[in-house]
């Protein structure tokens, strides 16, 4: 099996812990908890600062010494309702008990002190693409708002039969403004449960190719090159997008030979 597919350990409890350390890169953590009611977890953020995302089910929620009460609407994340999002400052601790049957992740990047604990509101929707190519996107904490000081996080919704992070594209090179250097986690969903999904994440000189087979609730680490993936027909796919780099603003570049894709959809 590929080093950059992640299976969930079991069924309840911590089933995701990625790291810089067992990723191999400097900037990415994603965590998934999987809990059941009057079920309570708690971590430190040391120097890192995190995005907890409840992507299903509800919790009562305490950050920085903040209680921001119980959190979360949909039950299943196909429900394709916004996340509730809270974010946590480094140097600082947040808890989380639920209330219902709850999936909560926890996205970190290094923190640097810039911002403080608060709720995640006014989250946009955005329909991106054409045809096979369609998907929508709730971007929860991307560069427009000054919400944290590394990290970028966003989820998308691709229908079944459709493709996604499509044309292929990459942001490997810390050469800002053409390109910025983030490193990138795909927490995938399928609807169907029983479903599967690809997603190929390769280098344009073939020194990274590697296509893997994604089941629901698979991570795929893209720690370079591009990573489109796809949903068989009957089955759609939801993933959690986790990104940090040196630089808080996300610019890629499409591969060369499929690139044209993109300027015939910007032209219709």
């Amino acid at each position: 099996m590929s080093k950059l597919l992640v299976k969930p350990k079991g069924s309840h409890g911590k089933l995701h812990e990625i790291t810089p350390e067992t990723a191999g890169w400097g900037y990415v953590g994603f965590s998934l908890y999987r809990l059941q009611p009057g079920e309570t977890v708690s971590e430190q953020t040391g120097d890192r600062e995190a995005i907890l995302v409840l992507v299903e089910g509800k919790a009562e929620i305490e950050a920085g010494g903040t209680p921001f009460g119980e959190m979360g609407e949909r039950m299943s994340v196909f429900e394709k309702t916004k996340p509730h999002c809270l974010y946590v400052p480094n140097d600082s601790a947040w808890r989380a008990s639920a209330t219902t049957p709850c999936t909560l992740a926890v996205c970190t990047a290094p923190g640097h002190g810039g911002h403080t604990a608060r709720r995640i509101e006014d989250i946009g929707f955005e329909e991106r693409g054409k045809g096979a190519n369609t998907r929508y996107i709730h971007p929860i904490a991307m560069e427009d708002k000054d919400i944290a000081d590394s990290l970028l996080v966003t989820e998308v919704f691709t229908p079944a039969g459709n493709w996604s992070s499509y044309p292929p594209h990459r942001h490997d090179e810390d050469a800002f403004p053409e390109m910025t250097y983030l490193e990138e986690t795909y927490y995938h969903r399928l609807n169907p449960a029983t479903g599967f999904g690809f997603q190929r994440v390769f280098t344009e000189d073939g020194s990274l190719d590697e296509t893997m087979a994604v089941s629901d609730g698979d991570v795929v680490l893209v720690p370079k090159g591009h990573h489109p993936c796809g949903a068989p027909h009957g089955y759609e796919m939801y993933y959690l997008n986790v990104m940090a780099g040196p630089l808080r603003k996300w610019r890629f570049k499409n591969h060369p030979d499929h690139d044209w894709i993109a300027r015939r959809d910007a032209g219709d």
